[in-house]
């Protein structure tokens, strides 16, 4: 069945708008920031999205796959987070990244070379100003952070600074979710650094040497000692208990 076939279908199951035409995507699109912003990352569903839009969730499954994909294009980001960093932890593994301190390094230089692309710089740019001026954008941000950076990365950490030793998983997730977020302090202090206030000699530093000298920051956090003083708390995806 044709795209557009399945998505007239779906549309008329809904009884709403006609679900092939042209317009159906940026429908979709419009009902997914208006989900967005009224409800955050963690609240809006695709369910919640595909009622806004009038249509049937199965065709924003069928358009956009995954709710991140879906908020990748709504917010008009050219690149799908989680699947950057798949790939940037696949090259580590297979290349020379794998080699102890490489990690950290080629992290650094892979998101300093998503960044800097011309069409992600201004959006990138502009969800972040806004989590620091906006509550409601700085929700919204922090759960895709959550959901599409700081999971991956949290997996990463857990396989490759092994389990505490004590035999509770459950305490080993909440370990490797430390580190994570520990690698998000430096990346986005980092960001903040060179693009927004545009600190000297950060700004105009390679990104060689900046992997060079934050690199090994990022494997210290996902892999070594972290001074903990006592058990992390177990947190909700925004960060409260």
């Amino acid at each position: 069945m044709t795209e557009r076939a399945e998505g007239a279908r779906a549309g008329r199951a809904r009884g709403g708008r006609r679900a092939g035409d042209s317009g159906t995507r940026e429908a979709i699109l419009d009902a997914a920031r208006r989900q967005f912003a009224d409800r955050g990352y963690d609240g809006a569903t695709i369910r919640g999205i595909a009622a806004d839009a009038a249509v049937d969730p199965a065709l924003v499954h069928h358009f956009y796959g995954t709710k991140e994909r879906l908020f990748a294009a709504a917010m008009r980001l050219p690149v799908v987070p989680s699947e950057v960093l798949t790939a940037a932890f696949a090259e580590a593994a297979d290349g020379p990244g794998s080699g102890p301190g490489g990690l950290g390094e080629h992290l650094v230089r892979v998101a300093l070379t998503v960044w800097e692309r011309s069409e992600v710089l201004g959006i990138f740019l502009g969800l972040l100003r806004s989590a620091l001026t906006s509550d409601q954008a700085a929700d919204m941000f922090r759960g895709f952070i959550t959901d599409a950076i700081l999971g991956p990365v949290a997996a990463v950490a857990r396989a490759r600074a092994g389990d505490d030793g004590d035999g509770d998983g459950a305490d080993s997730e909440d370990e490797a979710a430390y580190r994570a977020g520990a690698v998000a302090t430096q990346m986005l202090g980092l960001a903040l650094s060179r693009y927004v206030i545009k600190l000297e000699p950060v700004a105009s530093a390679s990104a060689d040497d900046l992997a060079a000298i934050i690199g090994p920051t990022l494997d210290r956090y996902l892999t070594g000692p972290i001074g903990r003083t006592g058990p992390v708390g177990r947190t909700g995806p925004v960060g409260r208990p």
